[in-house]
């Protein structure tokens, strides 16, 4: 499935998330209400206009926004929910295209009893520099931002 974080963990709701797998999603930082990620943009996710659809920048942040909602490690009672999105909001603000390389960086800014509230900002550049650490390193320039409010629900 997706690959690991650059600390060598994987978040267990990507074993079986296919779509993230097709797209490319790399974890680069992962913990308590927060997810980094990065992918490229390839010719079969452009529109007709030949720039990022902006169905793949909706289902990249969601990833994020999924990622820094759900715990790696479910806390004692925690082992049966799950925490999904209620509703979302996106504004696509510049366009992205083919060979580019996406970041997501997803953020919790509150939490009350079932509810949260997150930001994901969703960055393109030309290109990553391989070892770059996303901590310390510009994502590029800002093509979009997302909003998201989750709930969370019993496991099914």
């Amino acid at each position: 499935m997706a690959e690991a974080t650059l600390s060598g963990a994987t978040h267990p709701i990507l074993e079986n998330d296919y779509a993230s797998e097709w797209m490319g999603i790399e974890v680069l930082a992962l913990s308590d209400g927060h997810a980094t990620i990065r992918m490229t943009l390839r010719q079969e996710m452009l529109n007709g206009f030949g720039m990022a659809h902006g169905g793949m920048i909706f289902a990249f942040g969601d990833t994020a926004f999924a990622l820094a909602c759900n715990p790696i490690s479910p806390a004692p009672g925690e082992e049966n929910t799950i925490t999904v999105a209620s509703g979302v909001d996106i504004n696509f603000l510049k366009p992205a295209f083919r060979g580019q390389v996406l970041t997501a960086v997803a953020d919790r800014r509150s939490s009350a009893g079932r509810s949260g509230l997150y930001d994901i900002q969703i960055f393109a550049t030309d290109a990553h520099t391989p070892g770059a650490d996303p901590a310390t390193s510009t994502p590029g320039e800002l093509i979009a931002e997302f909003r998201g409010r989750s709930r969370t629900i019993p496991k099914k």
